[in-house]
């Protein structure tokens, strides 16, 4: 589908052409014309002052009866033998969307063999109850089971919003859970809101970063969205409960096509990047591989991680586990050190929200420099060697 042209409307006056991101409006002397390109962003629809344009109905499909919905839930991702900490900032924002909704919030554990200990912890991160399924083909997570059984627990209690961390985990099975609910799925959210019709308002990065799109879903049940580690702030509070749910799904939901023979931890610590509150992170700058051995011994000496942009993971200089940015891990440690790197808006949008930015790069007018706290105009590689020394002397070690 595409945008729909009225000609008895337009005037021909080329400015929807101008407006469109795509180049999928082409501008005739009597006429325009509308490629396949056309991606419905809207646009042009924007811009025409005549409405001219406009988008064709795709059809809501039908709708769920929202009467029926009721709750929020947050999916606890639980994995060797730990919840991850996306976990914990989500319970905390979804503690101010059921307080403002007047409705109670839920957090949802699968796995096997579950620490009491772990459980009894998401309450004081704002949880009112926690549903825990326990089960053996639930110990190591594959797609399917995770899914069916996700999908299972949604259907028997009916919640109208399922938040879950945009983690490799989430990425990989709630767009299925999702799908199996016949329910939209926003990605990689950055913040969440309650509207006064009280539906799920859904803010995330939009055409490379450049703008933020607001997005509903109000035909369909439950609303669903992901959010990145590390974008929202968790808020502990020491003492509270809440009831503790055992339930359990049919076994048919639990057999799967696949099975996890071995999971082998990665071995490079470095590579933590969202749990790092100092992270030392390359660019292109560095010229070749060999030469990230100079921000790994910075890391270590600060117990910090290793990140790098994308143009130095395409170079295959670096594993894509280290990447940071829009396409890969969005980090707010304390502090980000960005070395060689340029800054380009794709990278900037991943760690943006670090409490202390330093900048080094010999180009005094690199685009990095424009959010970074402290900037050093220096060769890197002068400078990075330096500071190593340095801290090995201020703490009396050889250098």
């Amino acid at each position: 589908m595409k945008a729909v042209v009225d000609p008895k409307k337009c005037t021909v006056c080329g400015v929807c052409a101008e407006a469109c991101p795509f180049g999928a409006i082409t501008v005739g002397e009597t006429s325009v014309d509308v490629s396949d390109e056309c991606t419905l962003c809207g646009m042009c629809v924007d811009t025409c002052e005549f409405g001219a344009i406009s988008l064709p109905e795709a059809g809501a499909g039908v709708s769920t009866d929202s009467a029926e919905y009721s709750g929020i839930w947050v999916y606890a991702e639980w994995r060797m033998g730990t919840i991850h900490k996306v976990s914990h900032e989500l319970l905390s924002a979804g503690r101010k969307l059921a307080d403002r909704r007047g409705v109670a919030l839920c957090a949802v554990v699968l796995g096997h063999l579950l620490d009491e200990d772990l459980l009894r912890e998401l309450p004081e991160y704002g949880a009112d109850r926690v549903y825990v399924v326990d089960h053996p083909r639930l110990a190591h997570f594959t797609d399917e089971s995770y899914a069916n059984a996700l999908v299972e627990l949604v259907r028997l209690k009916k919640p109208e919003i399922l938040l879950a961390g945009a983690t490799s985990m989430g990425r990989s099975f709630i767009p299925r859970v999702a799908a199996l609910l016949g329910s939209g799925l926003t990605a990689d959210c950055t913040d969440l809101d309650i509207s006064d019709e009280g539906l799920l308002l859904q803010t995330r990065p939009a055409f490379g970063g450049n703008v933020m799109a607001t997005i509903v879903c109000p035909h369909r049940r439950p609303q669903m969205a992901t959010v990145r580690p590390k974008v929202m702030r968790p808020r502990k509070i020491e003492g509270r409960s809440g009831e503790i749910e055992r339930l359990s799904v049919p076994e048919e939901c639990l057999v799967g096509r696949v099975e996890v023979l071995e999971v082998i931890p990665e071995r490079d610590q470095t590579a933590k990047l969202t749990e790092a509150d100092v992270i030392v992170s390359g660019g292109r700058g560095l010229r070749k591989p060999e030469n990230f051995a100079l921000l790994e011994d910075l890391a270590h000496l600060v117990n910090g991680a290793v990140g790098a942009s994308r143009g130095a993971v395409e170079e295959g200089w670096i594993a894509p586990s280290h990447q940071v940015g829009q396409t890969g891990r969005t980090v707010a440690p304390t502090l980000y050190m960005a070395v060689g790197l340029s800054g380009a808006i794709q990278h900037v949008v991943g760690m943006q929200g670090s409490k202390v930015i330093v900048a080094v790069n010999k180009d005094p007018d690199a685009p990095i420099f424009e959010v970074a706290n402290y900037g050093i105009v220096a060769d890197l590689f002068e400078f990075v060697p330096a500071l190593i020394r340095r801290i090995r002397q201020e703490r009396g070690e050889d250098s």
